[in-house]
């Protein structure tokens, strides 16, 4: 709130020394969620919905409004991970915690993603990088992998 724009150490556990995929994935949920927050909330006729509260009036249902039911998905954050759900119905569900829930995450994350492959144009700028940088520090290849 602040106006910082960058979040530091997803992932990290001993000052950067280790890294834990599980805390990755339940940083990176902390961190959509601060992102949400710091939008803001949009101030305008449709956001407010004088209309709806005239209305529906002091102690009405607003919940089943369909104003209501058109932007709760928009305005309330939507983690992946963290389970909102009553205690009975969690535990139903399987009561995992979140590092379980984490956990599973990561390992689906490694085994499924499939990143798109780099252009030609952005591969052969990064190679020319590493080259540049590999002779102005003097390292050496082996010439197997020239």
């Amino acid at each position: 709130m602040a106006g910082a724009n960058l979040i530091y150490g997803l992932g990290m556990l001993e000052l950067g020394i280790t890294f834990c995929f599980e805390q990755f994935v339940i940083d990176n949920e902390i961190a959509r969620m601060i992102k949400r927050a710091v939008q803001g909330i949009d101030v305008n006729d449709e956001a407010l919905a004088v209309d709806i509260i005239t209305k529906v009036g002091a102690g009405g249902d607003f919940l089943m409004q369909e104003h209501t039911m058109r932007h709760m998905r928009q305005v309330q954050s939507q983690p992946r991970l963290i389970d909102r759900k009553m205690r009975n119905a969690w535990l139903e569900a399987g009561g995992k915690n979140l590092t379980e829930v984490a956990h599973e995450e990561a390992l689906s994350i490694l085994t499924a993603y499939k990143p798109e492959p780099l252009s030609e144009d952005v591969s052969n700028k990064l190679r020319s990088i590493v080259e540049e940088a590999e002779e102005e520090f003097g390292i050496h290849k082996p010439a197997a992998l020239h």
